[in-house]
């Protein structure tokens, strides 16, 4: 029999250390490593001649992928038969010896241990350096990202780290000898991607692979296409997670009233909560397939992308995110959490990531020209501002401030186009004001200077104006927000707005139907349990929320008191005369346009100020408000999948 001269790595386990003992009682009267290359060396050059001697077949039979149990002697055989091979690299064949170099490259590092695994791939870095087979030996190397399918995890996992650290070696080494294998090695990784179907644990240590080889040096090469091949797989399984695996809300219901129903429930389940917010309950979505592996994909997201942030290449991934983003996630219509993956990267670096997501959001909306992505980005934005903890008051104001220009500035339009037509988009960007604003109106009117801000944009001329949005975005945002609105003072309607059968309204069926996208809202309370943990910190529920009218006891209220004084109302409206949108306009898609244009601002302010009412009509109560919704409005809890609007 045949071995080598040279020491052995230890082995692990019982097999291990019987393998050690075979090879050292076989050293004294077996070939020494010199010897063993010559044997092989004379085997396949007699091979190439035609000549398929006794030598040739005994090292064909040795490297038998099919064979997976084996013995100490065997163990050892294969160790050295791989070292010979290994130093005869020069006189093998592409024709004659491919059903030989097959054999071995569908061998499985899993299937041996420490000695032959190292052989192995010793042998197929070597092989690799030969231009002719450094595609297969990539594919093989990638192959061994996942065990074979027939050892049990329970056996597989003890080994998962030598195995994983023996095939990177070998990527990197091949990728040091020829910087161009990178290129080979990205088509092999996506290629091999495991289909969905495949068990989860397999998936698992396939993408941990991918993600090991983006933060490397081979990172530099195929990083970015890695993450964007990642983002995809994220969003497939989120597509195929079923509508019916996800609650869905009560239509008889305000959108803000589940989220607080079920701290309530929670309550009852799990003996009360911490300051993070409300619990989701726990039986949501756990019997779907999908929703368990995605949820173990997200968590293996997550902590790549905190990884990313301790060393500092977070703003580099985030790149690759958003161009992900606008690629991919904002183009899929049933999208459910695979959009968290921006909400985490943004809570990791508020400073960059946040600013920048939420500036990227606000410039879609203001500049694209496809309705349905603007639609969709100011309903992203919305939801982003309101849900994220660590966006700070000043951008939310400032975005918001964007958001009530454009607003204004189509109102202006309207009147001066009588062909424009009722628009989505600007519904949407009401609705998303409102929105944000039923999150963060206290946060803004307890900072004077941010208070001075929020009087400053239109809002009561926008809401007022006869494209009515009031009547047209969800009752449950438009009762809420003038709750807030009341409480703190922010205006005066002039009117009494009934809510009743609001859904069924004419108007609002012109803007679409029962499934539009108004009630979209990306950054609902995330419903997957392993992952939630990276979520949860950073974010707002709306049980966390301080309204304006918390500490306003309304009931306390004098009945004959209309609640302001002339002083009051005179101070409101002077703040409301200002410029009327600064100096963007907007073309008839409603999209801003840097072109000058002959507009009298004066004519146009006395138009929009005749259409207001300068004497106010306040309620006595938050109830005569929405009397005609009966309880108060609440925060969404549930997520729905998305769905374009009739555009």
């Amino acid at each position: 029999m045949y071995t080598m001269g040279t020491e052995l790595c230890p082995y692990n386990g019982d097999d291990g250390v019987a393998a050690a003992a075979a090879v050292d009682e076989m050293e004294d009267d077996c070939l020494s490593d010199s010897e063993m290359v010559a044997s092989v060396r004379e085997a396949l050059k007699a091979s190439t001649m035609g000549e398929l001697d006794d030598s040739y077949w005994q090292l064909s039979s040795v490297f038998d992928p099919t064979k997976t149990d084996l013995g100490p002697d065997e163990e050892a055989l294969l160790v050295a038969f791989l070292r010979g091979l290994a130093g005869s690299i020069s006189v093998i064949d592409v024709e004659h010896h491919k059903p030989l170099i097959n054999s071995v490259l569908q061998m499985s590092i899993w299937n041996y241990g420490c000695y032959a695994g190292d052989a192995l791939v010793d042998f197929v870095v070597l092989l690799a350096t030969d231009g002719k087979y450094r595609e297969a030996c990539l594919d093989m190397l990638v192959c061994n990202f996942m065990p074979p399918r027939k050892i049990h995890h329970s056996r597989w996992i003890f080994r998962k780290k030598e195995v994983l650290d023996r095939v990177h070696s070998a990527l990197h080494a091949i990728a040091d000898l020829a910087p161009l294998a990178c290129v080979q090695l990205l088509q092999i990784i996506l290629h091999r991607m495991p289909p969905m179907h495949f068990p989860k644990e397999m998936i698992a240590i396939y993408v941990e692979s991918m993600l090991r080889l983006e933060k490397s040096v081979i990172g530099e090469y195929v990083g970015t296409e890695i993450l964007m091949a990642l983002m995809d797989r994220l969003v497939d399984y989120d597509v195929e997670i079923k509508p019916e695996d996800i609650p869905h809300d009560d239509s008889s219901k305000g959108i803000f009233d589940m989220e607080l129903e079920d701290v309530e429930e929670n309550r009852d389940d799990f003996g009360g909560f911490g300051s993070q917010g409300t619990r989701q309950r726990e039986f949501v979505l756990k019997n779907s397939v999908y929703v368990q592996k995605l949820d173990m994909l997200m968590v293996i997201t997550f902590e790549h992308l905190k990884s990313c942030a301790d060393d500092g290449r977070l703003v580099k991934v985030f790149k690759t995110l958003v161009e992900s983003f606008k690629k991919t996630m904002l183009k899929t219509q049933k999208s459910k959490f695979v959009q968290f993956v921006m909400f985490y990267a943004c809570s990791l670096d508020p400073e960059h990531c946040g600013v920048t997501f939420a500036d990227l959001l606000t410039d879609m909306f203001l500049y694209e020209r496809d309705p349905l992505s603007r639609i969709i980005s100011v309903a992203y934005l919305s939801s982003f501002l309101s849900r994220g903890m660590f966006i700070p008051t000043s951008l939310v104001v400032g975005i918001l401030e964007r958001l009530a220009a454009w607003c204004w500035n189509y109102c202006q339009l309207s009147e001066r186009e009588e062909h424009i037509k009722v628009c989505p988009i600007f519904y949407s960007a009401c609705q998303a004001v409102m929105y944000v604003l039923c999150f963060r109106m206290r946060s803004m009117v307890d900072v004077p200077h941010h208070k001075s801000q929020l009087f400053g944009v239109h809002l009561e001329r926008i809401l007022q104006h006869h494209l009515d949005p009031l009547q047209v975005c969800l009752p449950s945002i438009v009762e809420e927000f003038l709750r807030q609105a009341k409480a703190a003072h922010l205006f005066f309607m002039s009117k009494t707005f009934l809510f009743d059968d609001l859904l069924d309204s004419e108007l609002l069926k012109s803007y679409g139907d029962m499934e539009r996208l108004d009630m979209f809202f990306p950054f609902d309370p995330y419903l997957l349990k392993e992952s939630d943990r990276f979520i949860r910190p950073n974010y707002v529920f709306w049980s966390m929320v301080k309204t304006t009218y918390d500490n306003h006891n309304i009931e306390d209220e004098d009945p004959d008191d209309d609640g302001d004084s002339e002083d009051e109302i005179e101070t409101f409206n002077l703040r409301n005369t200002g410029s009327v949108g600064g100096p963007d306009l907007i073309d008839d898609d409603g999209v801003y346009i840097d072109e000058d244009r002959d507009i009298d601002e004066d004519d146009i302010l006395e138009s929009s100020m005749n259409k207001m009412s300068i004497t106010p009509q306040t309620l006595s109560s938050t109830r005569e408000l929405c009397s005609g919704f009966g309880s108060t409005a609440r925060m969404p809890a549930r997520i729905r999948p998305s769905v374009s609007p009739n555009l």
